[in-house]
């Protein structure tokens, strides 16, 4: 099982979804991630690994601006533990981020579609 946090608000996100996460490791803890918005542009940072290597990664949240965001932590049940198969997934734009929990039961329908549109 995975964990999700989010936060919008008048304090930096990073910080605050970093605790979240920490409270939420047990259900998940073989990668973690972040995602939060800063004037328009979505700054990411994922570990593979405890979250501790993500809070080390982003000094504490303070490398991540920003006072909206989300984060993840992830228990591979689906592919291999790695910094790519961890949350946030971004969007080919860079202006989108989804975190998720599970098994994506129409993957195939959206794969097809993404397709036919040109996208790999």
């Amino acid at each position: 099982m995975c964990g999700i946090v989010g936060y919008t608000g008048d304090k930096q996100a990073s910080p605050i979804l970093l605790d979240g996460l920490e409270k939420l490791e047990y259900r998940g803890y073989n990668s973690a991630g972040i995602a939060v918005e800063n004037g328009g542009k979505l700054t990411v940072s994922k570990t593979k690994g405890r979250l501790a290597l993500l809070r080390e990664k982003t000094e504490n949240g303070a490398a991540v601006q920003g006072m909206t965001g989300i984060g993840h932590t992830r228990w591979a049940t689906h592919g291999k533990p790695s910094e790519e198969n961890s949350h946030p997934h971004v969007s080919e734009s860079g202006r989108v981020a989804i975190v998720h929990n599970g098994i994506i039961e129409n993957y195939m329908e959206i794969k097809q579609m993404l397709l036919n549109r040109g996208r790999s």
